[in-house]
């Protein structure tokens, strides 16, 4: 039975941590409004601390379609609402011509739902059952892509010019996140119930390693929670997140590494998994990665 129907946090949260997701009691609140609700949320924090994932783990949870629009600045209505296919009504306006067909009939055929394609917003509030729209790092789009927003999530329908309007068939539940590029409207922060998504807590990021990776030795697990933990505390241009943690639990397994301070050359190399910049790897020297996986010890 979807999780929306149960109408407790508390058990969406147990239902979030068996597909491997350890959400707090304020973020699994947050999600559970949105459901109870029927409201869009939107989700603000650094890159890498497991926003998107709400989205695929509430997709799994509530057993139905994942919806994704990844936004990019130049985010325009073609790319995420609709648009037509040109190239079969052009096709279709040759064929028609051969015939000696012109006028309102072509009109009207080129123009109807046959030559009309769905972008990620138009195809989720068409779904027979509601999916998880997930609307991904709202904040690189352009500010105008936001006004293409306000109907959605506000009305749940969309107006195509040539069709006119086209209501939901059901209404998708909306996770929007978003990374700090750039500050929000508050028209759409309105139209949203929000939650700040933190990096997690030595102990919540331990419960996350151990329920992604349950083969992981105790101490092991540990010293690497620890170690990220203090990684994060280094001046990065790029600080590690929850999936860049998981990368570096697995490839310590893949390596036979049961203790961080065993091999200091191994540690190094592994930290191909944590750092994502030249200048990172440059910085986190040989000695720091070794004082800090002392710290974690």
């Amino acid at each position: 039975m979807p999780v929306k129907d149960t109408m407790t946090y508390q058990t969406l949260q147990s239902a979030m941590a068996d597909q491997g997701y350890i959400a707090d009691d304020d973020l699994a609140m947050a999600v559970h409004l949105a459901l109870s609700l029927g409201r869009p949320l939107l989700l603000e924090g650094a890159a890498g601390v497991g926003k998107t994932e709400v989205a695929r783990v509430l997709a799994a949870v509530e057993e139905t379609q994942l919806i994704r629009l990844q936004c990019y600045e130049g985010l325009d209505a073609a790319q995420a609402i609709y648009e037509w296919n040109y190239q079969r009504q052009l096709l279709s306006i040759r064929a028609a011509a051969e015939d000696g067909e012109t006028g309102r009939a072509v009109e009207e055929r080129i123009f109807s739902e046959e030559f009309l394609l769905e972008r990620p917003l138009l195809k989720a509030i068409r779904q027979a059952r509601a999916p998880v729209l997930l609307i991904d790092e709202i904040d690189r789009a352009d500010e105008e892509f936001e006004a293409y927003l306000l109907e959605i999530l506000s009305e749940f329908q969309i107006t195509v010019p040539e069709l006119g309007t086209i209501k939901a068939t059901t209404r998708p539940i909306v996770i929007l996140t978003a990374n700090g590029t750039r500050d929000l409207s508050d028209a759409l922060r309105r139209r949203c119930l929000y939650a700040h998504v933190a990096y997690p807590d030595p102990a919540m990021e331990l419960a996350v390693l151990r329920a992604r990776c349950p083969d992981v030795e105790d101490q092991l697990a540990a010293q690497i929670v620890g170690f990220v933990q203090s990684l994060r505390r280094e001046d990065l241009e790029k600080k590690p997140g929850i999936a860049e943690m998981l990368d570096f639990a697995a490839a310590l397994m893949g390596l036979g590494i049961a203790d961080l301070t065993h091999d200091p050359v191994v540690l190094q190399a592994s930290l191909a998994t944590l750092l994502k910049t030249q200048t990172d790897r440059s910085n986190i020297t040989t000695e720091i990665a070794q004082r800090l996986a002392g710290r974690a010890a």
